[in-house]
């Protein structure tokens, strides 16, 4: 596993608009030194890291997304399940959810989020929850259920309501993978290459986490707070003090925390992943 020779950690966003200062793009070379922040000062449209991703990564890179790569499938034997087109694997669900959001500017997914049948297995803002959403928390993939038995606090992906769901950024996120179809291979929904380039969901408190960090203190607002967290993955500080933006800190630590991981064998054969779950539900790397 110690082909690659970088190392990129991306914090998506799912709102909507062109720009997102949200979205933080982190890079670590696997030679050593401090992860540093690929930065844009008008902040990160979503179609650059797709074209990013597509044409100008290093030849061996690994790239963790901070974004579900798809839906809960196990629970239920399905994505949508009483829908007639719901889809059988994540590479159906990434194109059903690009074609239907194809009139929404900048990868957006609201026409898919707001679709007639779609809708009914979302919860919405405005009190707005589907028929079909299932109440409580919602529904979990087997990797998110994995997740919380290490400490930390997953939301269902079909939760678009709240500061800290994601439902919204997996939608947005696979618009841009079935962009990246027949570039960039996803794993685990695609096999690990032997060489070239190849994508990760990552969820960056995991990375916290291992630097030290509980899943309730996973933001790091300083630099002091992330240099003593790059400092517990025996990497370099940062050359900055004072006030951080928590997006670009999760990102930075999880691109040091993949350059140490990535060569753990293990994490590549988690042991409640099958075959099954892996061309559907996919897998968080670093879940066990």
């Amino acid at each position: 596993m110690t082909r690659f020779s970088h190392f990129i950690a991306i914090d998506w966003s799912g709102a909507v608009g062109p720009l997102h200062k949200a979205i933080a793009v982190a890079v670590a070379d696997a030679a050593g030194g401090p992860p540093v922040l690929v930065e844009r000062e008008r902040g990160w449209n979503r179609a650059e890291v797709l074209a990013l991703l597509r044409d100008d990564l290093p030849p061996a890179t690994l790239v963790g997304l901070d974004l579900g790569i798809s839906l809960p499938f196990a629970d239920c034997g399905a994505f949508f399940p009483g829908w007639d087109r719901s889809p059988p694997d994540a590479l159906s669900l990434w194109e059903l959810v690009d074609r239907i959001s194809r009139p929404d500017p900048h990868l957006a997914a609201s026409s898919f989020v707001d679709h007639p049948e779609a809708s009914a297995y979302f919860r919405r803002h405005g009190g707005r929850e589907g028929s079909l959403f299932g109440g409580g928390r919602g529904r979990f993939r087997v990797t998110e259920i994995e997740q919380a038995k290490l400490g930390c606090k997953p939301y269902s992906n079909f939760n678009l309501v709240g500061a800290a769901q994601v439902g919204k950024s997996s939608l947005t996120g696979m618009r841009m993978l079935h962009g990246l179809r027949g570039h960039v291979p996803v794993w685990p929904v695609d096999p690990l290459p032997d060489a070239g380039p190849a994508i990760v969901e990552i969820y960056t408190s995991l990375a916290a986490i291992a630097a030290g960090r509980t899943a309730s203190r996973a933001k790091m607002r300083s630099f002091e707070e992330l240099n003593a967290a790059l400092a517990e993955l025996d990497c370099p500080p940062v050359a900055s003090r004072g006030p951080a933006d928590d997006h670009a800190s999760d990102a930075l630590v999880t691109a040091a925390w993949l350059r140490t991981v990535a060569n753990d064998t293990a994490l590549w054969f988690p042991r409640g992943m099958t075959d099954e779950i892996a061309r559907t539900e996919g897998w968080t790397f670093g879940v066990p």
